[in-house]
């Protein structure tokens, strides 16, 4: 047995980096303790209480039991996290749904892990209403509450606490993190555990702070952070979305000291107009990953406040290092449970200064995924000898501290999201006119990269590109919507078929672009 103590407090004598005791003991013993606000209503740990034991007694009525698996598609909300916690403790495996999503993309995950149960919110009655796969499953949120009022109201019973072990999934989260369909990574109880631990040391978060969350609870940037008021005397001040016109507004009415940032977020807020930022602010620091090192300084400067730059993966329990120096662009060190190894395509550690793949590996238990759901293959090509080999690159400079190169696979980052060109090109081809897609990333002035779609046409065949943006709209979440279009006469392929993205020129000077149709030709091609 490993000793986790040095790193992860043990709060009670049955507490080893189990989820269900903390959240349990946590709701019980706060009282009147302020666990979250959203949107400017204060929700207690008393009254989170008794809306979890409501769903769960719900899900009891509904036949749901420990190891069935509930996906949701909802937005930010009280009730979503009361359902999210009634989940945990139950033991139920939560399956979050991506609210971006369309119904391809749904009846894809559907398909795979089969859920017994699915709740979503009418907004996405449209993508929902002809999905087959949904036929006896579907129970729209707001049913669910009118369900739950009464329970709640009378309090009757305290949540209950399920015998649950620190390897049992906790939710199945989908990612397209690589090539082909995306995978669903089994997310035990024990990488919540950590994942909550490592947040509240990534953050830098102390008793008394308040973490703005915009980030949705359906990804892991949102998860990650639900259980971080059971660790911290701190609060959750949550919004249903990023908005840059309300930011600062946001952040004055909940007096929000801590901000993650995904994507291009800070470069947004770093670009607004100067008359929007107020002179002063509560926000002391952000962290998360995705600045750059051109941006640093710059960021720093207009936002004045502290960087804690990270780097992590679902896979990996969501966080690997942490950039605690403020060294420009740097990702850091290993958090101290972790060990980071740069490696070449032989298996050798590569010298400083040298790119490598990432590789991660621990002496404590149950910090990766024991697997990907049904799928064997990915799971050997990621765990190897019991090391994570994360498909990243970077690089280690004398002192020690990372550097983040790229994707080893062929995915792009996009707004915070992982995006599978695979997933774009399979819709794509779908279209009439198309003979093949291929889907390459390209930087971007905000953030990370934008997407440029390379399209070959049938014989006798082509479309406007605005028509075809226009007819993927429904087909595709907002963040695997490509921004850039070029016509290709033809791909060179290998012997297995696959178009060698490699040459594929990343240059958008004479490309269609969906943001800036002015003066491009809307011609397909031209």
């Amino acid at each position: 047995m490993h000793s986790y103590t040095n790193y992860f407090p043990v709060r009670s004598e049955h507490d080893a980096l189990d989820v269900v005791p903390l959240l349990h003991e946590g709701l019980l013993n706060n009282g009147e303790r302020t666990l979250l606000d959203f949107n400017g209503v204060k929700t207690s740990f008393r009254d989170m209480a008794a809306r979890v034991a409501a769903m769960q007694t719900w899900l009891a009525d509904r036949g749901v039991r420990q190891g069935d698996r509930v996906a949701l598609m909802l937005e930010n909300g009280l009730d979503h996290m009361a359902l999210i916690y009634a989940l945990m403790l139950t033991g139920v495996v939560w399956v979050p749904v991506n609210t971006r999503l369309k119904a391809p993309g749904i009846s894809y995950l559907l398909g795979h892990c089969t859920p017994d149960l699915f709740i979503a919110q009418r907004t996405f009655a449209e993508p929902l209403g002809d999905l087959t796969d949904l036929d006896g499953k579907l129970v729209w949120l707001d049913e669910v509450i009118d369900a739950t009022e009464a329970t709640k109201a009378s309090a009757a019973q305290p949540p209950v606490a399920a015998t649950i072990a620190t390897d049992h999934p906790l939710c199945l989260i989908y990612t397209s993190g690589t090539t082909g369909a995306p995978k669903g990574v089994i997310f035990t109880h024990r990488m919540m555990r950590i994942a909550s631990e490592a947040t509240r040391i990534v953050s830098d978060v102390k008793a008394g702070d308040r973490m703005f969350v915009w980030e949705p609870l359906c990804h892991i940037g949102g998860a990650q952070m639900l259980l971080v008021p059971f660790l911290e005397k701190t609060e959750l001040h949550i919004v249903e979305r990023f908005s840059s016109s309300k930011f600062w507004q946001q952040i004055a009415t909940a007096q929000a000291t801590h901000l993650h940032y995904l994507g291009g977020i800070l470069d947004i807020l770093a670009q607004l107009p100067p008359q929007m930022q107020p002179a002063q602010h509560s926000i002391r620091v952000a962290w998360g990953a995705g600045v750059s090192a051109k941006a640093w300084d710059g960021i720093l400067e207009r936002l004045q406040l502290t960087l804690r730059e990270c780097y992590g993966m679902t896979e990996g329990s969501s966080f690997a290092t942490v950039n605690a120096s403020g060294k420009r662009g740097s990702i850091g060190r290993a958090l101290p449970w972790l060990n980071v190894e740069l490696l070449d395509d032989s298996g050798a550690v590569v010298p400083a200064g040298e790119i490598g793949q990432v590789v991660v590996s621990s002496d404590i238990d149950g910090c990766f995924l024991p697997g990907y759901l049904d799928n064997p293959k990915a799971t050997a090509e990621a765990l190897q000898d019991g090391k994570l080999h994360t498909g990243d690159l970077a690089r280690r400079d004398a002192d020690g501290d990372l550097y983040f190169v790229g994707r080893k696979t062929d995915s792009m980052r996009v707004r915070g999201e992982n995006v599978s060109a695979w997933e774009i090109e399979r819709v794509f081809v779908m279209h009439p006119a198309i003979a093949a897609a291929a889907a390459v990333g390209v930087e971007s002035e905000v953030g990370e990269q934008e997407i440029l779609l390379y399209v070959q046409f049938k014989e006798g065949h082509s479309s406007a590109f605005a028509e075809l943006a226009e007819w993927a709209k429904s087909k595709l979440a907002s963040y695997q919507a490509p921004r850039y279009y070029l016509q290709a006469d033809g791909f060179e392929t290998t012997l297995s078929e696959r178009i060698k993205k490699h040459l594929l020129k990343r240059d958008i000077g004479s490309a269609w672009d969906r943001q800036n149709t002015a003066g491009r030709a809307l011609a397909a091609g031209r």
